[in-house]
């Protein structure tokens, strides 16, 4: 059984979002909050398998509410492209995955399991937002480059990987742009993980940014 918080001050997107929760039999909705202070109290009395955190709320926002979020548990930020400034803020904050306001159901339901299951959700829409406001708009618009002290473990082929999973896509699709089978790819993604010290793909996100990798074009 996945257990399941949502943080939103809208009350309409909550109704939608519990409903949608509460007819699926792996999953079960432990609590809801409309701010950044009672969603960090149900996180830390309910301790939530997977928490679904809107990023504007009264209070204590998304954001900061990541930073001081003690427990265990993986966050699906709710966002907008309108939103997509904080985006790279909410991947270094801990997010495991991103997810539009008006997502349709089946994709809601799948990536509170893909992040249960201890995977990271990345569109690749909104990834490439990150990509055009941290790298294309200019050294000015992003945060300054601080490349990992581990990168040189990488080997060359893990480097580029780590730069494929920066643009938000799945590890069949990074395979076939490199003509290597997924499994090989799931490899690559698992030893730089251990190398890097990374809790997850997003981390790994954050990591290709930073270091000022060069990010394929999707």
């Amino acid at each position: 059984m996945i257990r399941v918080a949502l943080i939103d001050d809208q009350a309409l997107l909550r109704l939608a979002m519990r409903t949608l929760v509460q007819v699926e039999p792996d999953l079960r909705l432990c609590g809801e909050a409309e701010n950044g202070v009672e969603g960090l109290e149900l996180i830390r009395r309910e301790r939530p398998d997977v928490v679904l955190l809107d990023i504007r709320m009264p209070q204590m926002g998304g954001l900061e509410l990541l930073r001081r979020s003690d427990i265990p548990t993986r966050f699906i930020v709710l966002t907008t492209f309108e939103l997509d400034e904080y985006v790279f803020e909410a991947l270094r904050a801990g997010a495991s995955g991103f997810l539009t306001k008006d997502a349709e159901p089946d994709e809601i339901l799948r990536a509170i399991r893909v992040v249960a299951a201890g995977d990271s959700l990345l569109s690749p829409a909104i990834t490439r937002r990150v990509i055009q406001r941290f790298t294309g708009g200019g050294a000015s618009t992003g945060p300054a480059l601080r490349p990992h002290p581990d990168l040189h473990l990488l080997t060359e082929r893990e480097r580029e990987v780590v730069s494929w999973v920066a643009t938000g896509l799945s590890n069949d699709d990074i395979a076939s742009a490199l003509h290597v089978s997924p499994a090989t790819v799931r490899t690559h993604v698992s030893r730089a993980l251990i190398k890097l010290s990374a809790r997850d793909r997003s981390q790994l996100v954050v990591i290709a940014y930073q270091s000022g990798l060069s990010i394929p074009v999707v």
